[in-house]
Protein backbone atom coordinates (compact mmCIF):
# COMPACT_ATOMS: atom_id res chain seq x y z
CA UNK A 1 0.00 0.00 0.00
CA UNK A 2 1.46 2.74 -0.66
CA UNK A 3 1.67 5.70 2.25
CA UNK A 4 1.65 8.59 0.02
CA UNK A 5 -0.54 9.74 -2.66
CA UNK A 6 -1.20 12.29 -5.59
CA UNK A 7 -4.55 13.64 -7.85
CA UNK A 8 -5.13 12.37 -11.28
CA UNK A 9 -7.85 13.93 -13.00
CA UNK A 10 -9.13 12.65 -16.17
CA UNK A 11 -12.21 13.62 -18.41
CA UNK A 12 -15.16 10.65 -18.74
CA UNK A 13 -18.37 10.92 -20.52
CA UNK A 14 -21.05 11.12 -17.55
CA UNK A 15 -22.87 8.48 -17.90
CA UNK A 16 -20.35 6.09 -18.08
CA UNK A 17 -19.19 7.30 -14.38
CA UNK A 18 -22.45 7.02 -13.05
CA UNK A 19 -22.37 3.06 -14.02
CA UNK A 20 -18.95 2.95 -13.30
CA UNK A 21 -19.77 4.00 -9.90
CA UNK A 22 -22.63 1.89 -9.87
CA UNK A 23 -20.82 -1.42 -10.38
CA UNK A 24 -18.35 -0.44 -7.89
CA UNK A 25 -20.63 -0.13 -5.29
CA UNK A 26 -22.30 -2.92 -6.05
CA UNK A 27 -19.06 -4.44 -5.50
CA UNK A 28 -18.84 -2.41 -2.30
CA UNK A 29 -15.90 -0.65 -3.51
CA UNK A 30 -14.91 2.61 -4.14
CA UNK A 31 -14.22 4.27 -7.42
CA UNK A 32 -10.78 5.00 -6.18
CA UNK A 33 -10.19 1.22 -4.50
CA UNK A 34 -10.98 -0.01 -9.08
CA UNK A 35 -8.74 2.56 -9.67
CA UNK A 36 -5.43 2.01 -8.27
CA UNK A 37 -5.93 -1.85 -9.26
CA UNK A 38 -6.54 -0.85 -12.96
CA UNK A 39 -3.55 1.16 -12.76
CA UNK A 40 -1.23 -1.70 -10.75
CA UNK A 41 -2.24 -4.29 -13.04
CA UNK A 42 -1.70 -2.39 -16.53
CA UNK A 43 2.05 -1.73 -15.17
CA UNK A 44 2.28 -5.22 -14.15
CA UNK A 45 1.23 -6.05 -17.39
CA UNK A 46 3.77 -3.99 -19.32
CA UNK A 47 6.92 -4.85 -16.92
CA UNK A 48 6.44 -1.96 -15.31
CA UNK A 49 8.46 -1.71 -11.80
CA UNK A 50 8.12 0.94 -9.12
CA UNK A 51 8.65 1.59 -5.56
CA UNK A 52 5.59 2.64 -3.63
CA UNK A 53 5.78 6.50 -2.54
CA UNK A 54 6.99 6.14 0.76
CA UNK A 55 8.95 2.98 0.96
CA UNK A 56 12.57 3.38 0.88
CA UNK A 57 14.68 0.83 -2.08
CA UNK A 58 16.62 -1.18 0.75
CA UNK A 59 12.85 -2.30 2.44
CA UNK A 60 11.75 -3.02 -1.00
CA UNK A 61 14.46 -5.11 -1.85
CA UNK A 62 14.74 -6.40 1.67
CA UNK A 63 11.45 -7.91 1.51
CA UNK A 64 11.81 -9.24 -2.07
CA UNK A 65 14.91 -11.39 -0.85
CA UNK A 66 12.88 -12.54 2.16
CA UNK A 67 10.31 -14.32 -0.40
CA UNK A 68 7.76 -11.49 0.17
CA UNK A 69 6.00 -10.19 -2.36
CA UNK A 70 4.01 -7.39 -0.46
CA UNK A 71 5.39 -4.60 -0.14
CA UNK A 72 7.31 -3.59 2.88
CA UNK A 73 5.30 -1.29 5.65
CA UNK A 74 6.72 1.88 6.77
CA UNK A 75 6.72 2.17 10.49
CA UNK A 76 5.22 4.85 12.26
CA UNK A 77 7.95 6.75 14.65
CA UNK A 78 7.13 5.93 18.36
CA UNK A 79 5.69 8.26 20.56
CA UNK A 80 8.41 8.84 23.87
CA UNK A 81 5.86 8.21 26.31
CA UNK A 82 8.86 8.40 29.28
CA UNK A 83 9.44 12.43 28.66
CA UNK A 84 7.16 14.60 30.73
CA UNK A 85 4.41 16.02 28.52
CA UNK A 86 4.87 19.52 27.41
CA UNK A 87 2.84 22.10 29.21
CA UNK A 88 1.12 25.03 27.85
CA UNK A 89 2.17 28.52 28.80
CA UNK A 90 -0.55 30.81 28.96
CA UNK A 91 -0.55 34.47 29.13
CA UNK A 92 -3.02 37.21 31.18
CA UNK A 93 -3.81 39.88 29.32
CA UNK A 94 -1.85 43.46 30.55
Amino acid sequence: MELKTARLTILIDPNKKAAFESLCAQQDRTASQVIRQLIRDYLAQHGVEYVPSGLNLDEQIAGKAAGDSRPARKKSPQRDTTAPARQRTVRRGA
